[in-house]
């Protein structure tokens, strides 16, 4: 009986399916992503799991238990540096396996295991009703706006409309000027001039 033997066998000795997960995981924090098959993809999410959990411990004692897994002092230090700021807002979840199809030769199922990274520039959803609000906000504020404009318009139009009356109004005396002097009533053309100078 296997109890508490957690892990597949895979046909091999546990020396050598140590040895193979250990340079396996190593890789997979080099390159971010490597191929292999299904089953072992699986098994290794197991160990990267594992890591990436003591490496957001990041204490002395996390640091000895990855260097007695992963050997390269490079790849540790790498790991150690990134998980806080990669898997700390997340607990659990840090891999992705992607079925590629099978492997020429002998069939096997390939996958494609990759390290989860998180978008930093990704916007967070925003539910509907928060939506509404701030586009009702816009609107009102919008509004506000052409409100000032509307009133600051009048304004001007009056000043606009004032201008062209005292045109109007300079107009027809000197058109009535002109005719009156054309016909040669010179009295009517004196009365004329003397009106708007006394409304002046």
């Amino acid at each position: 009986m296997r109890h508490r033997k957690a892990g597949i066998k895979l046909n091999r000795t546990t020396s050598h399916r140590n040895a193979m997960f250990r340079n396996m995981v190593t890789s997979l924090f080099k390159y971010d992503k490597i191929k292999t098959t299904d089953v072992k993809a699986k098994e290794l999410r197991r160990w990267a799991d594992h890591l990436i959990t003591l490496a957001k411990k990041g204490d002395l004692h996390a640091i000895r238990q990855v260097l007695a897994i992963v050997r390269e002092k490079e790849v540790v230090y790498k790991l150690f540096d990134e998980a806080q700021k990669r898997y700390g807002k997340i607990s659990g979840g840090y891999t992705r396996i992607v079925k590629i199809g099978r492997r020429p030769g002998d069939a096997a199922p390939v996958s494609l295991i990759e390290l989860v990274a998180l978008e930093e520039g990704k916007k967070k959803k925003v539910k509907k009703g928060v939506k509404k609000q701030e586009k009702k906000k816009e609107a009102a504020v919008n509004k506000e706006a052409k409100v000032e404009k509307s009133e600051e318009k009048p304004k001007e139009a009056a000043v606009a409309e004032i201008a062209p009356k005292d045109a109007e109004a300079k107009a027809p005396a000197g058109e009535t000027e002109a005719k009156e002097t054309a016909t040669g009533e010179v009295g009517a053309v004196e009365e004329v001039k003397v009106e708007p100078e006394a409304e002046k």
